[in-house]
């Protein structure tokens, strides 16, 4: 249920240029808990289904953050790419998560096309992985896990960060949780020794914590 917390509003298509109706987010969301890669849960509102903004026109699709950040060089790749398929995905205020997934795999593709950054990549990955976490489909979630992961593991060589809030702490420790929600903790061992036997790492306690909750969560689960 989605009534209350959202909004229709108009922005610019950067593609097509025509002014789009989307659904934006009120701030009146209630955080109940949070899952250790960041996915977190609010009451009677999953705000993850708004993530992508999907052109009517055009069919343009990408999260809200990077929407209108698409390279001059890029674009005609992307436009040749929608007239070709004539992706016409009209605008619904309360999606539901098959509308949302079907837009997140658009905003995935086009952003593969417009050779969008390793980390924005494994963002689009990882959130939705989320929504089929919601349902208990492992297959697909972890299948979006490993993509999230690798795309990471790029970021962590390609990039500067900090890029926004997320800081390469931050990804270091979401390498070595995503390891282990797939069963691979030798490896999730290896990440999440960095930021645990790393002093400077501490100066960023939520992380740090993290780390060492989730190193606790597999030495229980170990015996």
């Amino acid at each position: 249920m989605s009534i209350g917390y959202t909004y229709v509003s108009e922005e610019e298509c950067p593609i097509c240029c025509y002014s789009m109706p989307v659904t934006k987010l009120r701030s009146r969301m209630i955080k109940i808990k949070q899952d250790s890669d960041f996915c977190a849960y609010y009451k009677d509102f999953n705000p993850y289904y708004y993530t992508i903004w999907i052109c009517p026109h055009c069919g343009y699709a990408s999260d809200t953050n990077h929407f209108k950040e698409i390279k001059e060089r890029e674009k005609d790749r992307v436009a040749e790419f929608l007239m070709a398929r004539q992706i016409r995905i009209p605008h619904t205020e309360f999606r539901t998560r098959e509308q949302a997934i079907t837009a997140f795999k658009l905003a995935i593709y086009i952003a593969d096309l417009a050779k969008a950054p390793a980390s924005r990549m494994a963002g689009l990955y990882l959130k939705l992985a989320w929504l089929y976490r919601e349902v208990e489909d492992k297959e697909n979630e972890n299948q979006l896990l490993e993509l999230a992961l690798k795309a990471y593991d790029r970021a962590l060589i390609t990039e500067r960060f900090p890029i926004g809030s997320l800081t390469d702490n931050a990804v270091i420790y979401l390498i070595g949780d995503l390891h282990r929600r797939l069963g691979e903790i030798e490896k999730a061992t290896q990440y999440l020794s960095r930021i645990i036997g790393d002093k400077t790492a501490r100066s960023e306690y939520k992380i740090y914590k993290l780390a060492r909750d989730v190193w606790q969560d597999m030495r229980d689960e170990k015996g």
